[in-house]
Order: C-alpha cells, then sequence, then structure tokens
C-alpha cells in the first residue's frame, strides 16, 4: 500500500514533487522524507521518477544537494572502522582502458592503508572494474560488510560491488535514473558518487574526473566544476576529499577490454606496463598519502607509490586480495608469477586479428571512443545493466602516440569470437589518427589537482 503522504499530513508527495518541479527549493526534512519512501517503498516507481526529472529540470542548490546524498549515505548500512586506520579511496567518473583501480588499490595497502574500494559495472562505452576483475576465474565481487572487515584486516585492500543494504537508495535511484534519462543530472552524479564513499567510512577520497572526447564531460571547464562541487559535498559530510582532472580522449594504457586490461594491470604492478597508466596511479596514490597525512608532500607520496609497484609488495597484496576474493591459491600465485601466460586463467577470444597502418606518419591520436563503440558492438560492453558482456573481447593497441610507424605495420590487435571482423574495419580505420611528426604536441594524461582545502582558499 502506497501512503502518499508525509508524517506530518501537511503535504503529499504529489505535492513534494510538484514544488521541486516548480523551482521552489526542498528543505532537508523534505529530501528525508523523499528518500525514506524511496527506501520503504511508500512512493511509487512513476513518483520517483517525477521527481527525478523534476530534479534535472531544475538542479539543486549546494545545500539540496549535500542533504540529499547525506540521507542517501545513511539509508542502509555504513562501515565503521578502528579509529587506528587509515582509510582511503579513489573514484573515477569513467573511461576507456581505465584500468587503474587494479594496480592502486594493493599499492595503497602496501603502504600500510586501508582500502575498501566499492566499484561499478562498465555501462555504454566505459570500462567497469568489477567486469574486468571478473575475467579472472573464481574473483567474487560481492563481499558481505563482515567480510570486507577480514579482508581489509588480512590484507588491506578490496574490490566490491555495492551491497544491497549499503546506501539503499541509490540502487533504486541509479536503476530509474536510466530508465528516465536522468543520468547526466549533476546534483544525482554527485548524491550517488559520495554516498557511497562517504557510507565507507573514509579518511581520504581523491576523485579522477575525467574530460574530453570520451568522457562523460568533453571540456576541463565543466569537468572542473563537477570536481569543485564534488569536493564541496565530500567534505561538508566529513571526508577530506581532492580530485585529479585527466584527459580522455585516448584510451589509458595499450589496452581495452575487461580480461585484456586485467594482464595490462598486472604488467603494471610487476613494475612493466605504459607510461601513462603509472603516471595515474602514482598521482592519484600520492595525492591520497599527502592527503591521509602518510606522506608529506605529493612527490613523497608518489615515489612511495612508485616504489610498491617496481619491488613488488604491491603485487604480494593483489595476489592475497585475489585468494581472499575467491581465486585459487594456484591460480592467484600464476597470474602474479613474473612470466605467466594470464589466458590459462582468463577466456581467450577465439580470434585475435591484427591490423595494418594505411600510411606512413606518425600517430597522432587514438581515438578512445570510437574503439569502444566499435569493442561493445563485438560484445564487450552493455546497453542496459544487467545484460551479459563477453570478457575476451578487447583490443591490444601496437603503437604509442608520437611514434612513426610505417605503412604496413601492425598497429592493433583486436580479440573477438565473431567469424568475420571485416564489417568493422571501416570504423576501426577511423581509431588511428596520422599525420605529420610537426603536428604532433605531447600532453601528460594529468592536467589538474583540486586541493581538498580550495573551498578555504577562495
Amino acid at each position: 500500500m502506497f501512503v502518499n503522504t508525509l508524517p506530518d499530513n501537511t503535504i503529499s508527495f504529489p505535492e513534494l514533487i510538484k514544488l521541486k518541479r516548480d523551482g521552489g527549493q526542498l528543505s532537508p526534512a523534505e529530501i528525508g522524507v523523499f528518500v525514506h519512501g524511496v527506501t520503504s517503498r511508500d512512493i511509487q516507481e512513476s513518483q520517483i521518477g517525477a521527481m527525478l526529472m523534476a530534479i534535472w529540470q531544475n538542479g539543486m542548490t549546494d545545500e539540496e544537494t549535500v542533504a540529499l546524498t547525506r540521507e542517501m549515505m545513511n539509508s542502509g548500512e555504513t562501515f565503521k572502522w578502528p579509529k587506528e586506520w587509515l582509510v582511503i579511496d579513489k573514484h573515477s567518473t569513467g573511461g576507456v582502458g581505465d584500468k587503474v583501480s587494479l594496480p592502486l588499490a594493493p599499492a595503497l595497502a602496501a603502504c600500510g592503508c586501508k582500502v575498501p574500494m566499492i566499484s561499478g559495472r562498465g555501462l555504454a562505452h566505459t570500462g567497469g572494474t568489477l567486469d574486468k576483475l571478473e575475467s579472472i576465474c573464481g574473483f567474487k565481487v560481492y563481499q558481505s560488510v563482515e567480510q570486507v572487515k577480514q579482508i581489509l584486516e588480512d590484507v588491506g585492500c578490496c574490490i566490491v560491488g555495492q551491497t544491497e543494504n549499503l546506501v539503499l537508495a541509490d540502487h533504486v535511484l541509479y536503476a530509474l535514473r536510466d530508465a528516465t534519462s536522468t543520468v547526466d543530472s549533476q546534483p544525482l552524479i554527485i548524491s550517488s558518487i559520495i554516498s557511497k564513499k562517504g557510507a565507507e567510512g573514509l579518511s581520504a577520497l581523491v576523485l579522477d574526473v575525467k574530460f574530453g572526447r570520451a568522457a562523460l564531460y568533453k571540456d576541463m571547464d565543466s569537468a572542473r566544476r563537477l570536481a569543485q562541487l564534488l569536493i564541496n559535498v565530500g567534505n561538508k559530510l566529513g571526508v577530506k576529499t581532492g580530485a585529479v582532472l585527466s584527459r580522455m580522449d585516448s584510451p589509458v594504457g595499450q589496452s581495452v577490454g575487461n580480461a585484456v586490461e586485467v594482464c595490462e594491470a598486472l604488467e603494471c604492478l610487476k613494475g612493466r606496463g605504459s607510461d601513462d597508466l603509472k603516471e595515474l596511479v602514482t598521482t592519484l596514490g600520492g595525492h591520497l598519502l599527502c592527503m591521509c597525512g602518510h606522506s608529506c608532500t605529493i612527490e613523497s607520496g608518489k615515489k612511495e607509490i612508485a616504489l610498491k609497484l617496481e619491488n613488488g609488495e604491491a603485487l604480494k597484496k593483489f595476489e592475497a586480495m585475489l585468494v581472499a576474493q575467491g581465486v585459487s591459491a594456484d591460480v592467484a600465485h600464476s597470474l602474479c608469477s613474473n612470466e605467466t601466460d594470464y589466458f590459462k586463467h582468463m577466456k581467450r577470444a577465439a580470434h585475435q586479428t591484427e591490423l595494418e597502418v594505411p600510411d606512413n606518419g606518425a600517430v597522432l591520436d587514438i581515438d578512445g571512443l570510437a574503439l569502444a563503440e566499435v569493442l561493445h558492438k563485438l560484445g564487450a560492453g552493455r546497453t542496459k545493466s544487467g545484460e551479459k558482456i563477453d570478457h575476451s573481447v578487447g583490443a591490444e593497441i601496437l603503437v604509442k602516440i608520437g611514434q612513426q610507424i610505417q605503412k604496413g605495420e601492425s598497429w592493433i590487435r583486436i580479440h573477438h569470437n565473431c567469424p568475420d571482423l571485416s564489417t568493422h574495419y571501416s570504423d576501426l580505420q577511423k581509431v588511428l589518427v596520422i599525420g605529420s611528426r610537426d603536428e604532433y604536441s605531447p600532453a601528460s594524461r594529468v592536467a589538474e589537482f583540486i586541493d581538498p582545502d580550495y573551498l578555504n582558499m577562495s
């Protein structure tokens, strides 16, 4: 039975929706009643959808966004940790080839921090950390609150999915945001991200806010504005929050897809791999270590993260995390050994097809969005929540931006299960941009850091 009224009977749910629809500001109490109605199912789905659309159309003030985030954060279980623990985490707004969490969480654990990383799945062209890890035979992404606490005690890090009882309101709202085309509402983005991180009981949080052709926000100014709002809400809810703005035009690293990205993350953990992936891991980790007080400076924090990747300590943490989350000890050890065939323990696609460079020149760009869209069609991604994906589909990029290449060289290897890739050739050739070396302008993956204390300085 739907109650449809607030507890004091002064305003009905339809009147509450009308208030927001007409541009009014909701009080913290009214927002609290709305969130309670969502979690208790006292409000109908059609009414929740109407409220989401009203928020999408009219936005929310900073005060409303903070109140919504707080109510969502407290709508289910929250984590409580021993006072002596430094509990930290990172969140990315999503991109192509973004496997940063896989080496970063164990590197932070190797520094003595605790990392209860709650991650998500891929949707549309963006990849999901949980999907990547599920490429590994036996890995269990869903752990109870008690299991998470034990893994942190024993290992120092875990990468898990959101449980049913953690930030319960977000489960309902996120699914309806997708159905009502309100995914891109800033207040709803902010409340979804920060409520989950706030429920983790963090000492510090760094946000990787991406901008560019393959990101949610195409320009740096829009990404900066989102980052500032996220920092504002995070800090007001007691989580020391900072943000890195990073470029998301070309893929992160040299691989895109679930299993192949796990391989590249393991290479990073073994002190190898692509420079831009290492740059993001050490930068985000260095900022976190400084923000939580573990390191005196950002640079010293970055050096410590780099050392943990080079000396194998991060790799040992990753191996222990795999075992703690369901992977057999033999498989985990094999994956983390110095020389191994990764596909002994992950599904390999039936076909690997290499494409040749059409002309001589320098690699000016690799279009991450165009590549992700092709891989999505081949089965690597999902269009709606709950769809199955093919973990074996992916791409290995065999050239680097700025590199001089010759006609006839192989520039990409596509892992696929369709018998004929030819229908995708024209779209794949658009991924590679070749030109004169004079046109090449190198740029760091990391563009800017927004300090959590910027509000106090402005």
